[in-house]
């Protein structure tokens, strides 16, 4: 099947803004400021590309992409989360997010954190009243999600992060640091449109290992755009990661042979997708994005 990977993701982002809106939407009150600041953060940017992975992962195996929505959404609440505190002056201290201001320097740091722990919290009630799951279910993508964005997932790796700032580490460490801080949460994503879509233990096993070669290689192209795209990413000519000295896969190897990685990372990917008796070429669309995007 061959198809068009920008209308697809264009379409699917749409259905996953249209969710998130329903999931969030205007509130009045008193602290209606928290629910704006998150619709601020979520809303209206990004690749939405976690929860599409899930949306595609439940599509090709057969599954209902409509009982994939909300958890998929999910997904895009922890993420958006991870980067309203990641911009924060205690981690990278950046001052634009997709474009806009980052939701501390709109609205205040306080804000910031309390928005990020609400995503987070919020992320979870939906995935446990979600009234179109099974018990098993739920419970089964809850304990994935915690797992993949908690200490051995996201968290674990934004601390090796800051752990090692101002080091350079060798390029196995920077891998683990990667596997965790930003595979994690992509490995998360198919996997969850594998639960949904009742995969056996040994087609999720192939999933995670797309998913986590699939996640190494999103992050070596996120170093090589933040050397040769930082102005649109960040709103600054160098990146945040340069500045505060982190090692990154550029800084390590050179842009040739980062290129060279991302490449084998992505080799790897489609590698572990042949055992599947699925036709995965929206997979595959989806991992040609990831190495070949330009922002």
């Amino acid at each position: 099947m061959t198809i068009d990977v920008v209308s697809y993701l264009k379409t699917q982002g749409e259905l996953i803004e249209q969710q998130l809106e329903r999931l969030i939407p205007v509130r009045h009150g008193p602290h209606q400021h928290l629910f704006e600041a998150a619709r601020y953060a979520l809303l209206g940017g990004g690749k939405r590309l976690r929860p599409i992975l899930t949306l595609t992962t439940t599509r090709l195996l057969g599954g209902d992409q409509a009982l994939a929505l909300s958890p998929a959404c999910t997904l895009e609440m922890i993420h958006t989360y991870s980067l309203i505190h990641d911009d924060l002056p205690c981690m990278d201290d950046d001052d634009y997010r997709r474009g806009k201001l980052t939701v501390h320097r709109k609205y205040s740091e306080g804000h910031a954190v309390l928005t990020g722990d609400f995503l987070l919290t919020y992320a979870f009630e939906v995935l446990a009243t979600d009234a179109h799951l099974t018990p098993d279910k739920k419970a089964h993508l809850i304990a994935t999600l915690a797992r993949h964005s908690g200490g051995e997932g996201m968290i674990g790796g934004q601390v090796m992060d800051l752990t090692f700032e101002g080091k350079k580490i060798p390029l196995e460490t920077l891998r683990l640091l990667h596997r965790n801080k930003t595979a994690a949460l992509i490995t998360a994503a198919i996997e969850f449109g594998g639960i949904i879509a009742n995969a056996t233990p040994a087609q999720l096993d192939c999933l995670r290992q797309f998913g986590e070669y699939i996640g190494l290689a999103f992050q070596v192209v996120d170093d090589i755009l933040d050397v040769t795209s930082s102005q649109a990413k960040h709103g600054r000519a160098i990146a945040s990661d340069i500045l505060n000295d982190k090692s990154t896969y550029v800084s390590l190897l050179g842009m040739e042979q980062a290129q060279a990685y991302a490449q084998n990372f992505y080799n790897q990917a489609l590698i572990s997708l042949k055992p599947l008796p699925y036709d995965t070429s929206l997979l595959v669309g989806l991992a040609d994005f990831v190495l070949h995007r330009k922002h």
